[in-house]
């Protein structure tokens, strides 16, 4: 009896120290992605994959987006703007520093705005801060913004992570070594495998709970499922196997998340390249299009349809599905009425994600069943941003949008899918210069109906955000505001 009950009492001290290790070792979290980034620069590629990592957790911007999509100070603790609209005066945070020990101030401000709008810039969103004619220095803490036209976005446009505020110091190793104000830093990144950070102890803000993170790369959907389900990540952004989201949520070691996102699915198309700069091909091609069949074949059933392009949830979004509603017969006619009646090929370049891939084999053979002849190419997303963003070398391709509120890139006839409508232009930088809600909401209300009207591209469905954690995790994003994985304010339970 006395051995046993030794050999319990060790038992149980050895099952107490197991027990608070555990709880110690959950001061840590493993993040899977299903895309990796290009490099580590948010102010200098189109790739969302870059901010999923970066936005909030290393880098941030003179205001900043939360979980509800608000946008409330970052950096700038607070602003005032001129009467006319034209000068914005941001007063900076005191004390904040960069992970690199050195002072973040206005001049870095002013470096990191004079950056974006630079003749060689390479910022993705560059068309989003034309408006700012000049960036002045009145003190460390205090900084000018004038503007050369009045932008009701301007607030909005500088929580995204293509504004967020850079060192010169750490420029020229940015893309390898990001150094940001964030409440983690960068530590490590072993390409095609994980990125990892730790906690920032000198953060100017409310500290992370988390010690640390580790971002690893799952571009598979069943190595996805084989992963969570042996629990080798803790939480898994935007789950890229649908299908296998009921047997989570019948477990309770795990939490589904659904929520929504600001992307836009759409099949892209180049206007510019014959026959899509015919209007009635386009037209033709909205109509061969069964949303819900893709919705259900390749999203199982999550996700909503859209026929333009802005998201369901916002309240300026007009339901214009109907106009592009599927209808084979329609499709088939438009074509002959373009001298297209033998129908015609093309390109259909389809990047790493789920609703690309499988989407795109239910779009080929809806494609097919209309005389088009879309031959699908896959390519990883590197290659899909050299050649179909950068290089504009494709027919049709598919992705999905994550930017907040972009209708706006369609004025510009330089983006990959080369639209080039200056009534559209004109509307949009008439929008810019708008700050009274209801003129503003009527006005993008408008901008959806030029572009449904043209068929610029094949608008499927919004994107909806799923996600996968363990039970004792808090503090993530439902929905997904902008392309993020915040992890401020995450930590696990007691």
């Amino acid at each position: 009896m006395k051995y046993f009950l030794i050999r319990s009492a060790m038992a149980s001290t050895i099952a107490l120290m197991a027990s608070i290790g555990a709880a110690q070792a959950k001061s840590d979290i493993t993040v899977a992605l299903q895309l990796e980034p290009p490099h580590l620069d948010p102010t200098s590629a189109a790739a969302g994959a870059i901010d999923s990592v970066l936005y909030s957790n290393v880098f941030e911007g003179l205001t900043r987006f939360m979980a509800d999509g608000s946008v409330v100070p970052g950096l700038a603790e607070s602003w005032e703007i001129s009467d006319d609209g034209l000068i914005y005066t941001f007063a900076l945070r005191d004390g904040v520093t960069f992970h690199d020990g050195t002072t973040m101030d206005a001049e870095d401000v002013k470096f990191s705005l004079d950056r974006i709008l630079a003749e060689d810039s390479a910022n993705a969103q560059k068309a989003l801060y034309a408006s700012i004619a000049s960036v002045e220095v009145i003190d460390p803490l205090t900084v000018k913004v004038t503007l050369s036209e009045q932008n009701g976005n301007m607030l909005f446009n500088l929580a995204w992570g293509d504004a967020v505020i850079v060192a010169p110091e750490s420029i020229e190793t940015i893309k390898q070594m990001p150094i940001g104000t964030g409440a983690f830093k960068f530590v490590n990144w072993v390409q095609s495998d994980k990125i990892e950070l730790v906690r920032n102890p000198e953060y100017w803000g409310t500290p992370a709970a988390l010690e640390s993170a580790t971002f690893k790369f799952i571009s598979e959907p069943t190595a996805a499922f084989a992963a969570m389900m042996a629990e080798d990540v803790d939480y898994f952004s935007a789950f890229p196997a649908p299908e296998n989201l009921p047997q989570f949520e019948a477990d309770p070691r795990f939490q589904v998340l659904v929520g929504s996102t600001e992307g836009e699915t759409i099949l892209s198309t180049n206007n510019k390249m014959p026959p899509f700069d015919n209007p009635l091909v386009r037209q033709a091609i909205a109509h061969a299009i069964d949303r819900q069949d893709i919705i259900d074949g390749a999203m199982f059933g999550y996700g909503t349809p859209i026929g333009t392009h802005f998201a369901p949830h916002n309240p300026a979004y007009k339901d214009l599905t109907e106009q592009s509603n599927y209808d084979p017969d329609k499709a088939r006619a438009l074509l002959a009425q373009a001298g297209l009646a033998e129908g015609f090929e093309t390109t259909l370049y389809l990047p790493p994600p789920s609703y690309a891939r499988r989407g795109g084999e239910i779009i080929a053979a809806q494609l097919a069943d209309v005389g088009i002849t879309a031959k699908i190419n896959n390519v990883e997303w590197a290659q899909w941003l050299e050649s179909v963003f950068k290089g504009k070398d494709f027919g049709l391709t598919i992705v999905s949008h994550t930017e907040p509120m972009d209708i706006g890139i369609y004025a510009n006839p330089d983006y990959y899918f080369q639209y080039d409508n200056p009534d559209f232009q004109a509307l949009i930088a008439k929008l810019n210069g708008t700050t009274d809600p209801e003129v503003r909401q009527n006005m993008m209300g408008e901008a959806q109906q030029i572009i449904a009207d043209d068929y610029v591209n094949g608008y499927l469905f919004q994107l909806a955000q799923l996600s996968v954690a363990k039970a004792g995790l808090q503090g993530l994003w439902a929905n997904a505001p902008t392309q993020a994985t915040d992890l401020t304010a995450v930590s696990w339970s007691e």
